[in-house]
């Protein structure tokens, strides 16, 4: 690699020089305007995905390739799922109460509502 005049280089990270300066960014915007994606790994087939971290990239196809890169290096997973996180609605812990109440007055959706028939072992 080739210094410019006036370029700044680093080896942070380990990677070598990299340029630090006078770097254009992805896509036009800073690194800290990157939207957030949460990651969702899953380890086997058969299995759901869970939610292993967040990560910021420009786009679905970075977010994707970071999440490999980052969650995956030991070949954990066989499928990874990015979604912004702006995508997501959450209900808030602290209005667990409030949020899940109407699920208690359904008597009808609780196993012992139902009589189980005799010589039924698994239900």
């Amino acid at each position: 690699m080739t210094q410019s005049p006036g370029q700044d280089l680093s080896a942070e990270g380990g990677h070598g020089a990299v340029p630090t300066t006078g770097v254009p960014a992805t896509s036009g915007r800073a690194v800290r305007d990157w939207p957030l994606w949460e990651v969702f790994v899953r380890a086997r087939r058969g299995l759901s995905h869970g939610h292993v971290g967040s990560l910021h990239a420009p786009d679905a196809e970075m977010a994707l390739r970071n999440a490999r890169d980052v969650y995956t290096r030991r070949q954990e997973g066989v499928s990874i799922w990015v979604v912004p996180a702006a995508a997501i609605s959450a209900s808030s812990p602290d209005e667990k109460d409030a949020f899940f109440d109407p699920a208690g007055d359904k008597v009808y959706r609780h196993p012992t509502f139902y009589d189980v028939p005799e010589g039924v072992e698994h239900l």
